[in-house]
């Protein structure tokens, strides 16, 4: 079965072919000839995932997927969400846009203005609590079918680890311990990882369908 990613990015393809294995012939956007940027303007992960996946659908004409993913951070009301890539551009300053450097202080800051205030108010300090989520929406005969997937965990107070991109550094996830996802192997973070989540259960969906 030939299927279109609507991705650039060759670690995320390079996940999802190990994911959906042997009987699928999995190609960029890029392959399939859609090279020009893909529009986002949903308010939701799952309404931005299937925007693109539509958007691919009716460019390729064959079957294809896309996923949106972010962060959420509970004392922030879910920020920042689907805006996770550009946060700290959301003032204006349009040059630190998809700048994750930025956007990761801007968290930290938010969230340590929000622990001080609390503090000095005599309150119990800010819970720091918060997730990885990411939305696949695959496109099969033009039908849409989504797979959620999420990863908890807590913000830390800096940044630790060399690994990873994004939040990474100041994502400590559950599952490890006084670990940030920086400081995890590539297969330690796959295996716990939201959008790995979401890929095996859309590939376990295929599979059992017997969809090829």
């Amino acid at each position: 079965m030939k299927i279109v990613f609507a991705t650039g990015n060759k670690g995320k393809l390079r996940e999802a072919r190990e994911i959906l294995g042997e009987g699928y012939e999995l190609i960029s956007s890029a392959e399939a000839g859609v090279t020009e940027d893909i529009p986002e303007t949903g308010s939701t992960f799952q309404e931005n995932s299937l925007q693109k996946s539509e958007y691919l659908y009716r460019k390729c004409g064959v079957d294809c997927f896309s996923d949106d993913s972010g962060l959420e951070v509970d004392a922030l009301g879910g920020a920042p969400g689907i805006y996770s890539a550009r946060y700290a551009s959301l003032g204006g300053d349009l040059s630190i846009d998809h700048n994750f450097e930025s956007n990761i202080d801007r968290v930290l800051h938010e969230l340590n203005s929000l622990e001080f205030k609390a503090i000095a108010a005599g309150e119990k300090p800010t819970e720091r609590t918060a997730r990885f989520r990411c939305c696949v929406t695959l496109m099969i005969d033009g039908e849409p079918h989504f797979f959620d997937g999420s990863c908890e965990g807590k913000i830390a107070y800096e940044r630790t680890g060399n690994g990873g991109f994004g939040y990474d550094p100041i994502f400590l996830p559950d599952a490890f311990p006084g670990r940030s996802m920086a400081e995890l192997s590539e297969d330690e973070k796959n295996s716990i990882s939201h959008r790995g989540q979401a890929l095996r259960l859309m590939a376990d969906w295929l599979k059992t369908r017997g969809v090829k």
